[in-house]
């Protein structure tokens, strides 16, 4: 299936940056990873870091999927309130996720560093109440932030509309947050991967997955057979196929980007991403060249030509809704895409492994707007679970949470 329409900048800027070899004949490995996007790439580097054989198979090019349709903000804040996982799970559970997502921007922020031009940018998060009637639930979220060591602090209007030029009743404002181009980042990591002796394959798709007591037996479209001890299950929505059950709703979001804009006209906004409390959500960010990339008007459509058939009127409406804060802020579109993702009922994600298929066969479900830094997290937690250690989300980002869902 087309995961995106339009011309996603990130494709547009990088083109295709590296191709690697299809898998033509049997082989075997330690863990083969499903999915060459940035959640298959941060995993594969995680593993082959720490000394094992894995195996890469994307059935596209490597990052052409959703990766090279994602905004790519990186945040600790999810899409759902501390205060209402702390009401789900429990407030040690809400804050564990919580603080595993801030963590995770000071991890990519390492492994930015030590790749060179994946264009990682420390960022400020402004979180505005998009109307007074969610200003108290934002205030009560920000009090519970605090209470457990969370740096943030509440802006008042006169002070948004004085630093970051636009009208809201009030907003939450934090440091930790950043920006990175998720789709050179992902080649990026799997270069490395091969550098250390793993492999990786585009272009390379998986037919049948056949689990037993010592592995696991994939069968490739072309016939090959590939045998391992462990799949992880990265292939972003597409992954919902090989459970019984539907774990997500896939919607499609949209997103312009604009030429260039002189700091003056940008101000603070250079700095800082800022994102609402009504859903859908408008959010915005920029880039290190000074772009300004826009996203939001989430649909429920994952029906490609639909979807397709939507993106220009989608920009005109992320465009008014910018100009409608920012007048004086002239933001005629370059490029404009959507893309289609999946999110859970929770906001949280799902790691490791499903009844269905047993215990050698992990599923990587980065869900949700904050699917780089969760999939940062579920690298580590991924691990863990083959080298048979314990992990403090494991149990909250399992599928037995489904049963709390329901």
């Amino acid at each position: 299936m087309d995961l995106k329409s339009g011309y996603p900048f990130w494709a547009v800027k990088n083109g295709l940056l590296k191709t690697f070899p299809q898998l033509t004949r049997d082989h075997q490995c330690e863990v083969v990873v499903i999915g060459g996007g940035i959640t298959g790439a941060l995993i594969a580097d995680e593993l082959s870091r720490n000394g094992h054989h894995v195996v890469v198979l994307e059935r596209r090019d490597v990052g052409w999927g959703s990766s090279a349709a994602s905004t790519a903000l990186l945040q600790y804040e999810i899409d759902t309130h501390m205060t209402e996982l702390a009401e789900r799970y429990g407030e040690a559970d809400a804050v564990r996720a919580y603080r595993a997502c801030a963590e995770a921007i000071g991890e990519l922020e390492s492994l930015a560093a030590g790749l060179g031009d994946v264009d990682f940018e420390r960022q400020q998060s402004l979180y505005y109440a998009s109307s007074e009637e969610d200003v108290a639930s934002l205030q009560e979220e920000l009090a519970l932030r605090q209470k457990h060591g969370f740096e943030a602090e509440w802006v008042e209007r006169e002070a948004i509309l004085a630093e970051y030029g636009f009208e809201a009743p009030g907003a939450i404002l934090t440091q930790l947050a950043a920006t990175i181009d998720p789709y050179r980042m992902a080649y990026q990591l799997f270069s490395r991967v091969v550098e250390r002796g793993g492999e990786v394959y585009d272009r390379t798709q998986m037919e049948t997955m056949t689990p037993d007591d010592q592995g696991v037996t994939l069968t490739l479209a072309n016939g090959a057979k590939l045998r391992c001890q462990y799949v992880v299950m990265a292939a972003g929505y597409e992954s919902q196929a090989w459970l019984p059950e539907k774990v997500a709703v896939n919607r499609s979001s949209y997103a312009l980007i604009t030429d260039p804009l002189p700091p003056e006209a940008l101000g603070k906004l250079r700095h800082t991403m800022v994102w609402e409390s009504s859903r859908p959500y408008l959010y915005m960010r920029t880039t290190c060249d000074g772009r300004l990339l826009v996203g939001g008007d989430d649909d429920d459509e994952d029906i490609p030509k639909r979807r397709d058939a939507r993106v220009e009127e989608k920009a005109e409406g992320l465009t008014a809704k910018i100009e409608t804060l920012w007048p004086k802020l002239d933001i005629n579109p370059t490029f404009s895409w959507g893309g289609t993702f999946a999110e859970t009922d929770d906001g949280l994600p799902f790691f490791g492994p499903h009844d269905a298929l047993g215990p050698r066969v992990h599923f990587a479900m980065a869900y949700g707007g904050n699917g780089i830094s969760y999939s940062m997290i579920g690298a580590k937690l991924l691990r863990a679970l083959i080298e048979g250690r314990e992990h403090p989300l494991a149990e909250l980002f399992s599928f037995r949470r489904l049963a709390k869902i329901a």
